[in-house]
């Protein structure tokens, strides 16, 4: 046979085979019966091999298991089958391990994945696993079961904690739900209540139709009964609007009448105040004519600078009738020209308000202030922009007599309201 027909060469050869349990130390039993087999299973498997119920406590069968795990025997050979027949996936996938090193990489990978049972069996049972590696499994998977510990003690502590906010959101629900419960109960009562008295309302407008029907059959019959019972009904209607309309004429007549005594009263005071004031300016007239130097003199005191409007008291006091006995309100100027301004104010026989705009008193009551005035004179040059259109504004709309002086000086004021005579 030529070279090219002769067979490959073979791999080299694995260990005769894998381990079973019994062939590994009793070191490797405790923690692959604690971790590979769960309680339930592992009692299930106790029993059966002993033939009856097992009494012992969860420690007690698992010592036992560890213990007959030791030589092959009938609950050793079927703990061998259980763990086969568990993990055949895994013993699968580490049978592509050829060597000791490949083994440990397989190893690694499970316990960073955090899956130790299955790789823990397949890798202590495989050919290729040494002592070495063997001891660092069981180191590693001692050190897994500490932090097993640690985390399933934290998880209690939390699923305690969770346990008693579940409580408690369980009592709030059951409140709620009694209180929705009492609501419906409420809500259901006040539906009914408020079917019967639909009801009772319907029956109510039956009985009602009822009646107007009859009382509008007896009206038809009342009618066809008495002759002209329209003609007349709408005569009485006639009659009452006429009686009515002769009452409001009366009441307008008579309202006429006091409105016109009234009149004749008001008249006959303007005409007493009439002849009062001529009586006044006759008086006036007669003093002024025996003192005819009066003005020659305030003229001469107000060439020299001197108080002006003392000057022209008198004169100011007989020409500004308009001013007589009124109320004029001054908002703004200079706080120390108040004085000079109440004194040409007042010399002309009215009374002097004064209000400043806002800076110290309230600007609420200016608008009632220019309501109790006759006449307002608004200091423009000593005001604010919001006083100043308040001002404009209720004397536009009120038609109130307004000044807007720009110079705050007394003398400005007195041209200005010599200039209004």
């Amino acid at each position: 046979m030529c070279d090219k027909h002769q067979a490959a060469p073979s791999p080299a050869a694995e260990p005769a085979r894998r381990r079973r349990i019994w062939d590994l130390p009793h070191t490797c039993h405790c923690p692959l019966v604690g971790v590979g087999l769960p309680l339930g299973v592992l009692r299930k498997i106790v029993t059966k091999a002993v033939g009856g119920k097992v009494l012992a406590d969860d420690y007690e069968v698992h010592v036992g298991a560890v213990s007959e795990c030791g030589h092959r025997n009938k609950l050793s050979e079927a703990v061998q089958k259980e763990l086969e027949r568990r993990y055949a996936v895994v013993i699968q996938r580490f049978r592509s391990a050829r060597d000791a090193a490949a083994l440990e990489t397989l190893w690694v990978a499970a316990v960073a994945s955090g899956d130790v049972p299955g790789p823990f069996w397949a890798g202590l049972s495989h050919p290729h696993c040494t002592l070495e590696l063997q001891e660092r499994m069981c180191r590693d998977l001692h050190m897994i079961q500490h932090q097993a510990g640690a985390a399933t003690r934290a998880d209690i502590s939390r699923l305690h904690e969770l346990e008693q906010a579940n409580a408690a959101q369980e009592r709030e629900l059951a409140r709620l739900q009694q209180r929705s419960t009492a609501w419906q109960v409420e809500r259901h009562a006040e539906q009914e209540q408020h079917a019967s008295a639909l009801m009772l309302l319907r029956a109510q407008l039956v009985g009602r139709d009822s009646v107007i029907a009859s009382q509008r059959q007896q009206l038809e019959e009342l009618h066809a009964t008495i002759p002209g019972l329209a003609t007349r009904e709408r005569l009485a209607r006639q009659l009452a609007d006429t009686e009515q309309r002769v009452h409001e004429l009366r009441a307008e007549a008579a309202a006429a009448r006091q409105a016109r005594l009234e009149a004749v009263e008001a008249r006959a005071a303007l005409e007493r105040q009439l002849a009062e004031a001529r009586s006044a300016l006759a008086a006036a007239e007669a003093r002024a004519a025996t003192q005819p130097s009066l003005a020659t003199q305030a003229a001469a005191i107000a060439a020299t600078g001197g108080p002006a409007v003392l000057a022209g008291t008198t004169a100011q006091r007989i020409t500004l009738h308009g001013l007589l006995a009124e109320r004029v309100l001054c908002v703004g100027g200079r706080a120390g020209s108040v004085a000079g301004y109440r004194a040409v104010i007042e010399e002309t026989g009215a009374e002097f308000l004064h209000h400043d705009g806002g800076l110290e008193d309230n600007v609420a009551r200016l608008e009632s202030s220019m309501a109790a005035a006759d006449l307002v004179i608004c200091q423009t040059a000593c005001i604010s922009h919001s006083a100043y259109w308040r001002v404009k504004d209720f004397c536009k709309r009120h038609q109130k007599r307004c000044i807007f002086v720009d110079n705050p000086s007394v003398t400005t004021l007195q041209r200005e309201i010599r200039a209004q005579v």
